[in-house]
């Protein structure tokens, strides 16, 4: 019995040692995820600050993802020019002189590039940061940086792009006397704000779901096909209301069509830069629609950046 004494107080004690285990491993999953800076302090002030942090890694990658799009290129940087206008010339001699999609939209072209632009933008800012944690799987497993900045490097790349876009979007609106007065031109502002926000929340809500089932990135390209004719770019807004008032249906559908955020930011974009609109040519209240579309935005956004949060522990693993 005496020998058994020993025994039965070190099966006691390692019965103990196993639970204080298992309680500090819950304690410790319990506690926020936090970054421990190069002098071993917690890094303060949450994400942004972290982000800012590495920015000059975050310029980087950038100038990296804008380089591999035309690396070995010939024209280089100019394809960032001739892809869109050649999208522009294709819709607008197809459509707009072959099936007379232009009849009834005076000053057809820059209606039509006006919208192709801030969709391009959106479009490249989903793409790209649908594939940048895929991409980047090399850096993911090997270092810690916050996970954020791949996405964020994608929708920098992309709006580059857009940028150059711009620049010969307002030529070609100054060129064909098309610019609407300055005061209308504001619309660019809250357009571009809206176009932004749903692109980021939807690029780090993809980029991390993407890491889990790749499927993603094939069934965005389907869903970003159906995005652009479901939005008024190679067709006006009255072209829908007249459809609906032929066919009579309820003037609920039209609702939902104009509360689409990027709908709103095409109709935005246009009376920035398509001077020839008239107010029949966009939904009542258009303000109010855009603010409350950018309310809801940044919602989207903290939620998107929420569940990023959450998925990020694993991708080292899962990639």
């Amino acid at each position: 019995m005496t020998g058994a004494d020993p025994q039965a107080r070190y099966g006691t004690h390692g019965s103990m040692r196993t639970l204080d285990t298992t309680e500090r491993f819950a304690r410790v999953a319990a506690e926020p995820f936090s970054t421990i800076d190069s002098r071993g302090l917690r890094v303060r002030g949450g994400k942004i600050r972290e982000i800012i942090s590495r920015r000059q890694l975050l310029s980087l990658l950038v100038r990296r993802d804008l380089q591999a799009r035309y690396r070995d290129s010939v024209l280089g940087f100019l394809w960032t020019v001739i892809r869109p206008l050649i999208q522009f010339l294709m819709y607008f001699l197809v459509l707009g002189q072959f099936l007379r999609a232009a009849e009834g939209v005076p000053d057809f072209a820059i209606y039509l590039f006006s919208g192709l632009t801030i969709f391009g933008f959106f479009s490249d800012m989903v793409f790209g940061s649908t594939g940048s944690i895929v991409g980047n799987a090399g850096l993911v497993k090997k270092i810690y940086v916050p996970r954020e900045v791949f996405p964020l490097a994608s929708i920098g790349a992309a709006g580059f792009m857009f940028l150059v876009q711009l620049l010969v979007l307002i030529i070609a609106a100054i060129a064909f006397g098309a610019l609407p007065a300055p005061v209308e031109m504001l619309w660019f502002f809250p357009s571009l704000f809206v176009v932004i926000v749903y692109g980021v929340a939807i690029g780090l809500l993809l980029a991390a779901l993407n890491v889990y089932l790749r499927d993603i990135q094939y069934l965005t390209e389907v869903v970003m096909m159906l995005a652009m004719w479901a939005s008024p770019i190679v067709y006006s807004w009255s072209m829908v209301r007249s459809a609906l008032d032929r066919f009579h249906l309820p003037t609920w559908i039209l609702e939902i069509y104009a509360a689409n955020p990027l709908t709103i930011g095409v109709l935005g974009f246009h009376r920035a830069f398509w001077g020839a609109g008239t107010e029949a040519d966009y939904p009542a209240h258009l303000a109010v629609r855009m603010l409350i579309a950018a309310v809801i935005g940044v919602v989207l956004l903290w939620f998107a950046h929420r569940v990023f949060n959450r998925m990020q522990g694993n991708f080292a693993q899962e990639l």
